[in-house]
């Protein structure tokens, strides 16, 4: 099958959300302009790494006065688009910054074609795997930041004790040693 590339230069919209209920939540990357929308999966560590990357790149970018300071990022706080339909699961993100353009180049790369190799990101080869490309400016790359920041934070809360994600059901905690408190009644 031909390689897919689902490029986005300035998108009206670049954003990270999840559909499903906090501890079975699906990540994704969805960008879209005013014809298409593309989502693509990926997990939730890949979503806080991609988040903490473009906010280095932004803030060296802006120390090196090569693009002004950003004061606050625009919110955007609205749900996925519907309908979220995958176009595939993101195994590997390259991220560069484009001096001539002034712009974080962001690409997601599928892994489903078999082992991925790292020449790859960034290819225009017909053989690599097919991949979300996405052109964004600072003020864009840092308010992706701050939402991607927001949706990771937003699941399960953890336990006081030992970090670990509080279920609903309940938790047993290692640091317990497997014991619970006795209630005085």
């Amino acid at each position: 099958m031909p390689r897919k590339v689902y490029e986005f230069n300035n998108p009206r919209r670049f954003v990270a959300g999840t559909v499903g209920q906090p501890g079975d939540r699906t990540f994704y990357l969805q960008a879209s302009d005013a014809n298409r929308t593309v989502s693509v999966v990926l997990e939730k560590e890949h979503v806080q790494v991609l988040a903490d990357r473009l906010e280095d790149i932004v803030d060296e970018v802006v120390r090196r006065g090569t693009v002004p300071p950003i004061e606050s990022p625009q919110e955007d706080l609205d749900p996925l688009e519907m309908p979220v339909d995958e176009e595939f699961r993101v195994s590997a993100l390259g991220l560069a910054w484009d001096d001539d353009l002034k712009a974080v180049v962001i690409e997601a790369v599928s892994g489903e074609s078999g082992s991925l190799d790292e020449d790859q990101i960034f290819s225009d080869d017909d053989d690599a795997p097919d991949v979300l490309r996405v052109t964004i400016d600072a003020a864009a790359a840092r308010a992706f930041a701050v939402r991607a920041n927001a949706v990771v934070h937003a699941g399960r809360t953890p336990c006081p004790l030992c970090g670990i994600p509080l279920d609903p059901a309940g938790h047993i905690c290692p640091r317990q040693n497997g014991y619970h408190r006795a209630t005085l009644s």
